[in-house]
């Protein structure tokens, strides 16, 4: 009788070879197939060493072809091997859930289709800014917004926190089929941020993370306005300071004190 088939999402995390956990390498390992999907040919590489049967799932990207419809090609793919009673491994390059849609709808149909499925954590290029940025998202506070989805919607902006924006290369893009934007669409960008309070002078950081232990990551400095001609890619991500201080809720503030008197004198 055929085993029922799982699957299984696991990062490699962000740099080659140095963040992979304990955990998702024993999943690579013991999977009947593998898949990966990462940012660099030589981590692909790296991860062929380790299972020379993987499967790539990069040739299902296509310039001009739709990426949801690549999505859901690779899903099927998966799938076709759970389906056949396989124990599939799905390998995602840093964190397999973050800024990561095929992982999280393939485990859904998989579950939805009566299989075992999960995913474990892996070192995300967020935490790599953390460390390389030396930021305490705990100092001001952090928002995070893909750089497109905050200029399509109204979202509620804090200028007293870190603003981190996802694929800024792709800022403004609605066809889903390209793998960049240019000026045009940055300049919109910055007119909504200053709209929000960051003026153009404001310096900001260009950051993308290491994928090899030879390799620096780029922190770039520069003030907002000189993004509208910066070199991006599908990888960069913008970093945004605080550009105004916290203001102190006062009123919050004294109701937290007259708890604070009333527990010190036994009333409450």
């Amino acid at each position: 009788m055929q085993e029922s088939g799982s699957f299984v999402c696991v990062g490699p995390g962000m740099m080659l070879g140095a963040h992979i956990t304990p955990r998702a390498r024993s999943e690579i390992e013991r999977a009947d197939v593998v898949f990966c999907l990462v940012s660099d040919a030589i981590v692909e590489l790296w991860l062929q060493d380790m299972r020379p049967d993987m499967h790539s799932l990069q040739p299902y990207y296509a310039e001009g072809k739709r990426r949801t419809e690549s999505y859901r090609e690779m899903i099927e793919a998966m799938l076709g091997e759970v389906r056949a009673g396989r124990r599939v491994c799905g390998v995602f390059y840093g964190h397999p859930g973050v800024f990561a849609q095929v992982p999280h709808h393939a485990i859904a149909q998989a579950r939805a289709e009566g299989f075992d499925a999960e995913m474990h954590p892996g070192i995300s290029a967020e935490d790599c800014l953390y460390a390389d940025l030396g930021i305490d998202p705990g100092t001001y506070g952090c928002q995070h917004h893909e750089t497109s989805q905050m200029m399509f919607f109204r979202r509620r902006i804090d200028p007293s926190a870190y603003l981190i924006l996802w694929q800024i290369g792709l800022a403004g893009d609605r066809t889903l089929a390209r793998y960049g934007t240019g000026a045009p669409y940055r300049r919109l960008l910055l007119e909504l941020l200053a709209e929000e309070g960051y003026p153009s002078e404001h310096e900001v950081i260009v950051y993308e993370a290491a994928t090899l232990p030879i390799s620096a990551p780029r922190m770039e400095r520069m003030p907002l306005s000189a993004l509208v001609d910066a070199t991006l890619s599908v990888q960069s991500t913008l970093v945004l300071p605080p550009a105004r201080a916290m203001q102190r809720n006062e009123s919050m503030l004294k109701r937290i004190a007259d708890i604070d008197a009333a527990m010190k004198d036994g009333t409450v």
